[in-house]
């Protein structure tokens, strides 16, 4: 049990950041770049998509509360991050937070959980992002076949001139009183429009982290552009119909429907566990230390930066969509644009449509650009395959596992619903910032000697209540959510002890010095 325990010191850690021999990730990240590499991925599903399905099933227009404890929890992990991240700037993020803190057996927990979270995490945003994009060419009457653009076995119904999913679409048929089986309807086989998004993205990220960074850079500005309008077109309506605004937000927290997570304070609390995964991006900026130009300076700047800015921008988009628009009708695979409809502007509908489809892809970059290099650096650590970590002599970037993890990416995104990717993702991000923030603690009580640029204030009582505000939203997820995770670790351990305990680089450190202390003796 106690090799299982072994830290990998802080030391070789360091030596490997500034490794230059051989085929290496490239440095070429500036703070602009970090701060758009996390805009880029915290402003995307989760403001464009599960606002609207949040705010329709969980929490009403108290899913600006939902926001504002969200961003409280991400505040507390973000600073425990922002502590690692520019003490170890190395690619891995939580996964070498934890190795050097906890030991191996939480450190391949925790990688093999960020696997979960990246992966998954992209497969949730292209999904997203297929709604959009379908709206997107209905804009100028291109229809895509509904067959492709839904899960396998959706039940697509025809009503108001677009194809929409009849779960998400019920709502507003009863509240016009019509019966969904008198409109034309299809089942769904195939989202082909998810997996060929996810191929696109997969091949710009093998092709050089400088060109995704530069690409990602543009589609964030582009992404903003379109948050900042909608704010202004809706702020403009409101304070033209303050009736209808408060009409909408009345009551601004409905009454528990009668069951745990459905409205009333338990929905705020479930709203935030779902839409936590608005917040997701700020950890993935970590993932990038090791292609920072200067991360001691540059990695708090990218983390913080991006967290304040996004956190500002969700609690406002949040209160304005819910004032224009009946919560009750959000849920839908695009909210934002629904609320540009409701407001009468047709460019602005066409403008937003074509943002966020800009916009979500940016997402999908930075959340498979993670998962690459966390994958990397267990490899390097030799927990998986040396294949692994392969850099492409040409490109400098980690193609084989960027082209595997952009596969089953795509085939997730096809074939699973954005509500069941969108929960995993949320159990297993919460799962690492429990980790991270506790790794914190114990690295200043085993290492003060260390020199820290960045030091997370008012440690422990910072780390532990980013802990226990984490262990609390993981506690409202459904029950099933909790059995997927748990399957998926047990999966992961399998791998480990198979694996990664006997190729392990650590291990084999130990196994040496105890056959030498055997050969003394």
């Amino acid at each position: 049990m106690a090799n299982l325990l072994a830290t990998k010191p802080i030391d070789e850690i360091l030596a490997e950041a500034e490794e230059r021999e051989g085929v290496t990730l490239k440095r070429a990240l500036g703070p602009i770049n970090l701060i758009t590499l996390g805009i880029g991925a915290i402003i995307g599903t989760g403001i464009f998509v599960l606002t609207g399905q949040a705010a329709a099933t969980n929490a009403g227009p108290a899913i600006v509360i939902s926001f504002i404890l969200a961003g409280i929890a991400c505040t507390f992990a973000g600073l425990c991050y922002t502590e690692f991240a520019s003490l170890i700037p190395i690619a891995g993020s939580a996964y070498t937070y934890g190795y050097a803190t906890l030991g191996e057996i939480f450190a391949w927990i925790i990688g093999w959980d960020l696997v979960l979270e990246y992966l998954f995490g992209a497969a949730t945003v292209a999904s997203g992002w297929s709604g959009y994009f379908v709206s997107l060419l209905r804009d100028f009457g291109v229809q895509i076949p509904p067959q492709w653009t839904a899960t396998p076995g959706t039940e697509m119904v025809f009503y108001a001139g677009r194809w929409s999913p009849l779960a998400t679409i019920r709502p507003a048929l009863e509240a016009a009183g019509l019966n969904p089986n008198t409109l034309p309807h299809v089942t769904a086989h195939f989202n082909l429009v998810a997996f060929l998004a996810i191929a696109v993205v997969t091949l710009v990220l093998v092709i050089g982290v400088r060109e995704s960074a530069n690409i990602n850079s543009a589609m964030v500005a582009i992404k903003l552009g379109v948050v900042f309008v909608f704010i202004g077109l809706a702020t403009v309506y409101v304070i033209q119909h303050p009736a209808v605004a408060a009409r909408h937000w009345h009551p601004f927290l409905p009454p528990n429907a009668g069951h745990f997570g459905e409205f009333g304070w338990s929905g705020v609390a479930r709203g935030a566990a779902v839409i936590f995964f608005a917040y997701i991006g700020f950890d993935a900026v970590s993932t990038s230390a090791q292609e920072a130009k200067n991360p001691q300076k540059d990695m708090p700047i990218g983390i913080i930066g991006s967290l304040i800015i996004c956190t500002i921008l969700y609690i406002v988009v949040a209160g304005l969509l819910t004032a224009i628009v009946p919560y009750r009708t959000l849920n839908v695979a695009d909210p934002v644009a629904v609320g540009v409809d409701a407001i009468g502007v047709h460019w602005g509908s066409v403008l937003v449509d074509a943002g966020v489809v800009a916009g979500l892809a940016s997402v999908m970059l930075v959340m498979l650009f993670g998962q690459s290099r966390v994958l990397y650096s267990m490899s390097r650590d030799r927990l998986l395959p040396e294949w692994v970590s392969a850099i492409h002599p040409r490109f400098r970037t980690p193609w084989i596992t960027s082209i595997l993890v952009g596969i089953l990416a795509a085939i997730f995104s096809s074939v699973l619903t954005i509500k069941d990717l969108s929960e995993l993702v949320n159990i297993g991000t919460l799962l690492a910032f429990v980790i991270v923030c506790l790794g914190v603690w114990v690295l200043r009580v085993r290492r003060p000697d260390l020199e820290r640029p960045f030091k997370t204030p008012g440690v422990p009582v910072v780390p532990i209540l980013g802990a226990a505000i984490s262990l609390g939203m993981m506690a409202s997820l459904p029950l099933t959510t909790w059995i997927r995770l748990l399957l998926w670790l047990v999966i992961g351990l399998g791998v480990y002890f198979s694996y990664g305990r006997h190729h392990s680089r650590v291990q084999k450190v130990l196994r040496a010095a105890e056959a030498a202390v055997q050969a003394k003796r």
